[in-house]
């Protein structure tokens, strides 16, 4: 019975195509991304649901199904079209063939919705894995970008560097800010290490416990770590938590833990506007000699 309902569905294949079509239209416009022409979507809608047919008619063509999704995924086309694309065929088929029958049954019926879900399914699994292989390597790859950008010591000026810190801290990002951090301070001679927590949304007892251990690590290779961009609500956490940051300098800002790291090193800023009077009084007073 099965071969039949392929036989009646191949053999209505534009119909089908054209009924596809119309329900599919009503619903791009909340699944497709918006840089994508109208005559895109068209055509990747005919491919598509021509993508099923040869899948159904092929016993399931993996080699059409990885093209089409591979080209789906660089084009940025959402899961969410696959999903309603193969629903609305799923329906659009099962109320065709139903139409086709003037005599209905609950057998009949049951075998319909049978062979329909046998048809589409490895369709889903198939997209649906195609699509989870990409994420994952995405994420995978992002993962590994975010981790080497994530804790950078940028040096600043001879024997001062600064690692700035952005984002939640946790157990694998405090292990890379530590060897970041460490090898840094190495290979820049450092003696001083401005750590900015500025951009650290949260700072708990946790965080409060790796910026410790980070500080007393660099403490230990002879260098000296300032924690810099202390908020006035993380002041405040920190304690209410009784955290104690006693054994290692801090500062509000950035520019004030500078001022600090050129004091450490027997260096500091002169206006050049004050120098430069400075030196006409000298040269007045030569003169006046």
């Amino acid at each position: 019975m099965e071969d039949r309902f392929l036989e009646k569905v191949l053999d209505n294949r534009n119909v089908i195509v054209d009924l596809w079509l119309r329900e599919i239209v009503p619903i791009k416009d909340e699944n497709y991304p918006t840089t994508i022409s109208h005559e895109l979507i068209d055509e990747i809608n005919r491919e598509f649901v021509e993508v099923i047919f040869s899948s159904i008619q092929h016993q399931h063509d993996v080699e059409n199904i990885e093209q089409f999704t591979e080209k789906l995924i660089n084009l940025g086309w959402p899961l969410s079209f696959i999903v309603d694309g193969l629903q609305t065929f799923r329906r659009v088929t099962i109320n065709y063939i139903l139409t086709e029958f003037k005599q209905i049954d609950t057998d009949y019926f049951s075998s319909i919705l049978e062979y329909a879900d046998n048809w589409l399914e490895p369709i889903i699994r198939q997209l649906v894995n195609e699509y989870t292989i990409s994420w994952e390597e995405t994420v995978s790859l992002q993962r590994i970008a975010l981790k080497e950008l994530s804790a950078p010591l940028i040096p600043v000026m001879e024997r001062i560097s600064v690692m700035p810190l952005i984002g939640a801290i946790d157990t694998e990002r405090a292990r890379l800010i530590m060897e970041n951090l460490l090898k840094g301070v190495t290979q820049h001679n450092a003696e001083v290490v401005l750590l900015d927590i500025t951009g650290v949304p949260i700072v708990d007892t946790m965080v409060a416990h790796h910026i410790i251990k980070a500080a007393e690590a660099v403490r230990l290779i002879g260098a000296t770590c300032i924690l810099v961009g202390i908020r006035p609500e993380i002041a405040q956490t920190i304690v209410n938590l009784g955290i104690n940051l006693s054994n290692f300098p801090t500062k509000s800002s950035l520019k004030k833990g500078f001022a600090e790291a050129l004091s450490i090193t027997n260096r500091q800023v002169i206006e050049l506007k004050e120098e430069q009077e400075n030196i006409e009084k000298l040269l007045d007073s030569l003169q006046k000699e």
